[in-house]
């Protein structure tokens, strides 16, 4: 079955009577513009949105009919799960995470970044408050900034590390 365009999501749908198969997707697959994957039900899907980048959600639907629906779901993955102190600290964790170019994840005042041991000792080593679990990665945290520095010869870290840190 080839699949162009979203149907909807789940969350804005009312499914009742009709039987959901799920296409499970890895959280790096869910931004693929061109995929074959097969439902649970043993059905093959092409994917092809070929203007733009797709970025399929938990929920996405990609068939609807009166009795069926094939919708997206992500597959939980083993993650460093941080849970920083306050806001400087946030910042501090996004900004060391960013700067290494991994995806990042927000999810309930918690961030998330796919598994990597080095960065995972190095967090730690840092003092953070960090854990590994299986979690689905459902949130990318979307940013757009400027170079690194602003001109004035400041850059986006000397900047958080101005910010006062709050009393613990």
């Amino acid at each position: 079955m080839l699949v162009q365009t979203k149907k909807g999501n789940l969350l804005n749908y009312d499914a009742a009577g009709k039987t959901i198969d799920w296409l499970p997707l890895e959280w790096y697959e869910a931004r693929k513009r061109i995929l074959r994957k097969q439902t649970k039900a043993g059905i093959d899907i092409s994917l092809k949105f070929l203007n733009g980048n797709p970025e399929h959600s938990e929920g996405d639907m990609l068939f609807v009919d009166e009795t069926n629906i094939i919708a997206i779901s992500i597959l939980p993955c083993d993650c460093i799960v941080v849970v920083p102190k306050n806001m400087f600290e946030m910042a501090s964790i996004c900004y060391e995470i960013g700067n290494k170019h991994l995806p990042l994840f927000y999810e309930q005042d918690l961030l998330l970044v796919p598994f990597e041991k080095p960065l995972y000792q190095l967090l730690l080593a840092q003092g953070y408050d960090v854990k590994q679990e299986s979690k689905k990665l459902l949130h990318p945290l979307k940013t757009s900034v400027a170079a690194h520095a602003d001109g004035k010869g400041e850059t986006l870290f000397t900047k958080i590390m101005k910010l006062k840190i709050p009393a613990s």
